[in-house]
């Protein structure tokens, strides 16, 4: 059985394609709770050097740059998903997408306005350093906003189906927990949600906002999904100012 890190679990060309297909479905948790909270967060981004840690297909900076961000970049550790990524891009001059792994990659200091995460630092073991690093390549006053899997979540990872009940164990065991998840078997790194908040106050930023992503009924057609995603948070978002 192989436990694949972030980036080699999706290079599986297998699990690439259900990931994919599983982001097209109808009312997906991506859509419909994470993304309205990072939208909150964004707030104008017109003319924003941006900087897009974990991009995936980089979906979301086509998004930023059709909101008028002056430059975005992308980066991921997945060939997959930096294929994908620099079609979706290629109509955009002052985009870009860069193969390189989140724990190898050091941007250029004071280049960027935003920092963005979306639900990719969970596969992360040394964390500490890439917020360091993020703060290094921000402007002065510059922002870092991003998205994990909850920690009620990752600290007892369960196969990913329709459940009705879940459990929550071992919670201040901190370190890494593997899942089966769309037929693969992935390592995420669980930390208590005081971790992430401790690990941004050390690495030089002021907390903004803490957000658990509370479902909103109107992003939902089905009441049935909509009550169900009511029981548990399936997400936790930060965002951060740079303070030194």
């Amino acid at each position: 059985m192989k436990i694949s890190t972030g980036a080699e679990f999706y290079d599986n060309d297998e699990t690439f394609l259900a990931y994919t297909k599983r982001r097209q479905q109808k009312e997906n948790a991506n859509d419909t709770i994470e993304k309205p909270v990072i939208l909150q967060l964004l707030g104008d981004v017109t003319d924003a050097d941006v900087l897009d840690l974990g991009c995936g297909n980089a979906g979301f900076g086509v998004e930023l740059l059709e909101q008028g961000c002056f430059s975005y970049t992308g980066v991921d550790g997945s060939i997959n998903m930096i294929n994908a990524a620099q079609q979706q891009l290629s109509n955009y001059p002052n985009a870009r997408a860069l193969h390189e792994s989140m724990e190898h990659y050091t941007p250029p200091c004071t280049e960027y306005d935003l920092v963005t995460a979306r639900l990719s630092l969970h596969y992360m073991e040394d964390l500490a350093s890439i917020f360091t690093k993020v703060n290094q390549a921000l402007k002065p006053e510059g922002r870092f906003i991003f998205s994990v899997e909850h920690p009620v979540i990752t600290s007892t990872l369960q196969p990913s189906a329709l459940r009705t009940n879940w459990t929550v164990d071992n919670y201040f065991s901190m370190g890494f927990r593997q899942q089966h998840w769309m037929g693969g078997y992935v390592q995420k790194y669980h930390r208590t949600l005081e971790e992430y908040f401790s690990l941004m106050q050390k690495s030089g930023f002021t907390v903004t906002h803490l957000k658990e992503a509370c479902p909103q009924k109107e992003h939902f057609d089905s009441a049935e999904t909509y009550e169900r995603r009511m029981r548990i948070p399936l997400f936790l978002l930060m965002s951060g100012v740079k303070n030194r």
